[in-house]
């Protein structure tokens, strides 16, 4: 007896996917929901956490102001006004990025984006943006070797 071409499918699809796989796949979803609720009801520390800002000294910071366009362009100025960097489309579009998060965060409480910045280096290496007028931090690293030379490159210059 010949099958339908709806009953080709139907094994076709059975095929394509095995049960085995598919048990497996909620066998490890419960195991990670177990071990999420183990962590929090016996309040387990967290791990592997960047250290914070009081575990590690400031070696280099820097006041910035920072202006981006939409296309990707940038302009770094100091406190004075003194232009620090100006970035074309194609190497300035992380710094604008940032520029429009300061907007966003500094606009929820009614402040400009182009207040000025820290921009920090630690002992250990690491560059960060620490904004004293509404608590934002970013720890640069987390975006990349090429993002975080960029602003490395305006603690040097």
């Amino acid at each position: 007896m010949a099958l339908t071409p709806e009953q080709k499918l139907a094994v076709r699809d059975k095929e394509m996917i095995p049960t085995v796989l598919i048990r497996a796949m909620f066998v490890l979803c419960i195991c990670v929901l177990i071990i999420v609720a183990y962590a929090r009801l016996t309040d387990r520390p967290l791990e592997a956490m960047p250290p914070t800002v009081e575990d590690v000294p400031v070696v280099q910071d820097r006041m910035i102001r920072l202006y981006g366009e939409m296309d990707g362009s940038a302009r770094v100025l100091d406190l004075d006004g003194n232009v620090i960097a100006t970035l074309a489309a194609d190497e300035g579009g992380f710094v604008a990025g940032i520029y429009r998060v300061l907007e966003r965060e500094r606009g929820a409480v009614g402040l400009s984006g182009s207040e000025p910045i820290r921009l920090v280096r630690f002992s250990d290496g690491r560059i960060g943006l620490r904004d004293d007028l509404t608590d934002f931090r970013a720890e640069l690293i987390g975006f990349g070797r090429d993002n975080t030379l960029a602003f490395a490159r305006l603690l040097e210059e």
